[in-house]
Formats: C-alpha cells, structure tokens, sequence
C-alpha cells in the first residue's frame, strides 16, 4: 500500500466536438508526465466539450478515445481518468473512465444528468456508485452535476479522494468553489475538481478553478488559468485527521437508493 499519490490536473480549453484534435492537444499537455505521477485526471467530455449531440459525437468502450487512453497510461505509467460520451446497449452516458497503467478500465456513469442544458434528455442517468482501488487508494470518481448531491458522494466507504470532473460555467463557479470544499470537509477525504477553461461552442465561458482541498478544507492547489498542476497526497495524512476528530463516527445512518 502506497500513502503517496502524485497527481495531475489538466486545466484546458477543449475544441467543440473534434475527439482527434483533443486527443493530440492533450496528448501534448501530458507527455512530459512519463513516470512523474500516479493519476492524471482530465476534465469532464474531454473529447468533445459539453455537447448535448450524443448521437453524433458518441464512441464505445472499444472506440479511439479508450483505446488512446489505454496507450497514453500504458507510455506514461500512470493512470488517467475523465469522462466522455460512450454508447451502450442502445442508450448514451456521460462516462467517467478511469484507467490504470495496466490498461484495467473501471467506469461510473454520470448519475445526476444535468436538466438545466437538457443533458436529461440527450443521456440515460447512471444507477450505482462506484468505488475503486489503486495503489492501496480508495478512490471515489463522480462527475460535475453530482457535486451538488452531497448525500450521493457521501463518504460511506472509507474513500481517501473524491475526484469531480466537469465543464462548470464561469458564472455559477462560486457554487464550484464552495461545494467542493463542502465535500471534502463533509467527508473528510481529499477532494479533487477538474474544470475545463476557455469557451465551448455555445459561447459558455469556463474559468477553470480546478482544485484539491484536504480532509479539512484547506487548499492544496488552486488555478484560474490554463496550465497543467501537479501536487503530492499523503494518505496518512486524512488518516491521521480522521483518527483526531473523528467526526465521521457521528453521521447519520441512511440508505440511499
């Protein structure tokens, strides 16, 4: 079991709809990653920005982008995660996708679709939460939306990071900045938001705000410009807090279905 955990963020503008141009653009971002961190995480539909086309824009889990993700964890020995437009049996996810440098995929469909750009009506929502292992990490993958469902991210599993990926719109990125947080304290585990930058093809503006806060809240790194971060966890650490304040023991007790 490994405490350590180098990671990277990639905070990137993404070109509407073209998976090929975005898969070069940040394939050059991460490239120089090679055996330099544990996980890369990219924003949410980093292929093709936040387009409510499923139909035009969908690929499978056999399709180019998976198979690039494969190769780039493979070259760079590290795993990289984020979501993108997948179709299966007949029906469209936003799919978050996380892949280890063995090429092992674990994916979690986007459970919150977000009604308010009718994502609703373009993607069936997802039905289970999932939680997955890496170097000795319990990581749970969770994407936009879902950040403003706290019971959904609840920590009831013992997890040391939450990791959120979106396309967040600058005029609401207070909500952003201040839930996030909530859940890290809330949950008590470190708590990772990608957010993409710059402009979309429906003229929405993205100013980034991508993040890490600890099990207290406190902010590890933070950006409001385009670039690529990079920081150290320590696992032992949100033990260590969890172990002197023990504010978990006390949650209350509910099933969410």
């Amino acid at each position: 079991m490994e405490n350590k955990l180098r990671i990277a963020l990639i905070q990137t503008e993404l070109l509407w709809e073209d998976p090929q141009a975005n898969r070069t653009m940040l394939q050059s971002k991460i490239k120089g990653l090679a055996n330099a961190v544990d996980l890369i995480v990219l924003p949410e539909m980093f292929s093709t920005g936040f387009t409510m086309d499923a139909i035009s824009n969908f690929e499978t889990m056999q399709g180019e982008t998976l198979n690039w993700l494969k190769q780039m964890a493979r070259q760079l020995n590290s795993a990289i995660c984020g979501s993108l437009i997948i179709k299966e049996a007949g029906v469209y996810y936003n799919r978050f996708v996380f892949v280890q440098p063995d090429t092992t995929v674990t994916h979690y469909d986007k459970r919150h679709t977000f009604t308010l750009a009718g994502e609703d009506k373009a993607f069936s929502s997802g039905t289970h939460k999932v939680v997955l292992q890496y170097k000795g990490w319990t990581i749970c993958p969770l994407v936009c939306y879902d950040l403003r469902f706290p019971v959904w991210s609840r920590n009831t599993e013992d997890c040391d990071l939450l990791i959120y990926v979106a396309n967040w719109p600058n005029k609401r990125i207070l909500a952003w900045d201040t839930l996030l947080r909530a859940r890290a304290i809330e949950n008590m585990t470190y708590t990772i938001g990608v957010n993409r930058f710059g402009v979309d093809g429906k003229n929405i503006e993205y100013s980034g705000h991508s993040a890490v806060y600890d099990a207290l809240g406190q902010t590890i790194i933070f950006s409001e410009k385009e670039e690529v971060l990079t920081t150290t966890l320590d696992r032992f650490e949100v033990l260590q807090q969890r172990n002197k304040f023990k504010f978990l023991e006390d949650r209350d007790q509910f099933t969410v279905r």
